[in-house]
C-alpha cells in the first residue's frame, strides 16, 4: 500500500513515516494542507494520515476536499483534542477513523492496515498462492512451510503480486505501491528486486514476466 502523512510537526511526521516504512509500507510525507492536496492530485493513496490542526489550509478543509476528489482513499485523522465532540466532528467531515495524540504507534499501524483493507476489494488477512503464505500483520512469509527472510521491498512486491490473484502487475504499479515518490521512475530497481525475490522463493519458479506488461504469479 501507499500512505500519505500530513502532519506539520516534522519530527512526528518523519517518525511516523520511518515506522511505517519499517512495515514495508510506501510513505510520502508533507507538512501542510496545500502540499497534501497537491500530492493527492497526482498520486494514488490507500490511506491518508491527516493531522486535523494544520496551519494554512486546515485539516478539516483538506479532509472535505480529499473526500470530494478521492473517494477511494481512507482518512485517519490525528488531533491533540480527544474528546467525543472532536471525534464526532472529525468523522462527520468524512474521515474514516480518528486517533487522538499521543498515540501508541502499534495502534496507528493497525488502524492504517485496517483502513487500507477497506480501500480496495476485500482480501483475506493471510495471502496464499502456489505454496506461498504471506501474513502482512506479522510480517512473515513462507513457501511450502519454509520461512523466508525478505527485505521490506521484496515483501511489498510479493504482497502486491499475491493481491493481484494471478493478474499482471506492471512495473509502474509496483513502483507506485512499494516505493515512494523519491524513487527514480527510470530505475531498474523493480527488475533487481524481482531477481532477488525469485532467488529467495526458490524452485520451481512461480513469478512470470509478461513481456511489455509486467509480472504475475503463475496459476498452474
Amino acid at each position: 500500500m501507499r500512505v500519505l502523512i500530513v502532519e506539520d510537526e516534522r519530527v512526528l511526521a518523519d517518525a511516523i513515516a520511518e515506522g511505517l516504512r519499517d512495515q514495508a509500507i510506501a510513505v510520502d510525507v508533507v507538512y501542510d494542507g496545500d502540499d497534501a492536496l497537491d500530492r493527492a492530485s497526482y498520486n494514488e493513496y490507500a490511506v491518508v494520515v491527516l493531522d486535523r490542526d494544520l496551519p494554512g489550509v486546515h485539516g478539516d478543509d483538506v479532509c472535505r476536499e480529499l473526500v470530494r476528489r478521492h473517494g477511494d482513499a481512507r482518512i485517519l485523522m490525528l488531533t491533540a483534542a480527544g474528546d467525543v465532540d472532536d471525534r464526532v466532528a472529525g468523522l462527520s467531515l468524512g474521515a474514516d477513523d480518528y486517533l487522538p495524540k499521543p498515540f501508541v504507534f502499534d495502534e496507528l499501524v493497525a488502524r492504517v492496515r485496517a483502513l487500507a483493507r477497506r480501500s480496495g476489494p476485500p482480501v483475506p488477512p493471510v495471502l496464499e498462492r502456489r505454496g506461498i503464505r504471506l501474513d502482512p500483520h506479522r510480517r512473515r512469509v513462507a513457501r511450502d512451510g519454509r520461512e523466508l527472510r525478505l527485505t521490506n521491498k521484496e515483501f511489498a512486491v510479493l504482497e502486491e503480486l499475491l493481491r493481484a490473484e494471478g493478474g499482471v502487475v506492471s512495473a509502474e504499479r509496483l513502483l507506485e505501491r512499494a516505493w515512494d515518490e523519491h524513487i527514480d521512475p527510470f530505475s531498474n530497481i523493480v527488475r533487481v528486486t524481482m531477481a532477488t525475490l525469485r532467488r529467495k522463493l526458490g524452485e520451481p519458479p512461480v513469478i512470470e514476466t509478461v513481456t511489455g506488461s509486467g509480472y504475475r504469479l503463475e496459476t498452474r
